[in-house]
């Protein structure tokens, strides 16, 4: 954490919403993760885009992007999760209290002289809504892309 903060004190990105979000950019999970994914994508629907004339790119895009969709959103819902419940990063970058994140703000309703519960539960609430919101609309690609080696035929 102290070799990421001092790279984020020297580009001058502290108290800036960027600073937070520059290291989830190259998520070394999701580069391992993406290319297993596209080790398991057979070379003979390469040769076939081939066959039938398509670029190097139009087999990009027009063969792997749409096998890679359950990829992707699978990728989609655990760096979403990871980057919206972290802690401290924020805290470490964020000094302005206008700018805290919700998992900031959240413990900041805690004190020694007394506990403000209902808003603490009702921001837990509203702090599980994005994520459930993000799962849901790529449920379908997440299940697709779990089980996708699974079945034979």
């Amino acid at each position: 954490m102290l070799p990421m903060y001092r790279e984020i004190v020297a580009m001058k990105l502290t108290n800036h919403f960027i600073g937070i979000m520059l290291p989830y950019l190259a998520n070394p999970i999701a580069i391992f993760f993406f290319r297993q994914y596209l080790q398991s994508i057979p070379k003979e629907l390469l040769d076939a885009g081939r066959i039938d004339g398509c670029s190097e790119y139009g087999i990009f895009l027009r063969l792997i992007l749409p096998i890679m969709k359950p990829a992707f959103a699978t990728m989609a819902i655990f760096i979403g999760m990871n980057s919206w419940n972290n802690y401290l990063l924020p805290l470490l970058v964020l000094s302005d209290p206008s700018k805290f994140t919700l998992p900031i703000g959240l413990t900041s309703l805690l004190g020694p002289y007394g506990n403000h519960y209902t808003l603490l539960i009702s921001g837990a609430v509203m702090s599980v809504l994005p994520i459930m919101i993000l799962f849901f609309s790529a449920q379908k690609y997440f299940i697709e892309g779990m089980s996708t080696g699974s079945v034979k035929g």
